[in-house]
């Protein structure tokens, strides 16, 4: 989680809870999770599954 912490939560100060959790959580949902690789696909990005799905359907 070293990659997180350097590029959402030293970026800014939150100084409610509720706001830096909203902000880690999209962080994570929308770059994290689609750009890192996963093992159990493969090791390719959920990105490369989903757009491997599209061209096959």
């Amino acid at each position: 989680m070293l990659l997180l912490r350097i590029s959402i939560a030293k970026r800014y100060k939150y100084y409610d809870f509720n706001v830096a959790y909203k902000a880690i959580f999209e962080y994570i949902k929308s770059w994290y999770n689609r750009k890192r690789i996963h093992s159990s696909i493969d090791y390719r990005t959920p990105q490369e599954v989903y757009e491997a799905a599209l061209v096959a359907a």
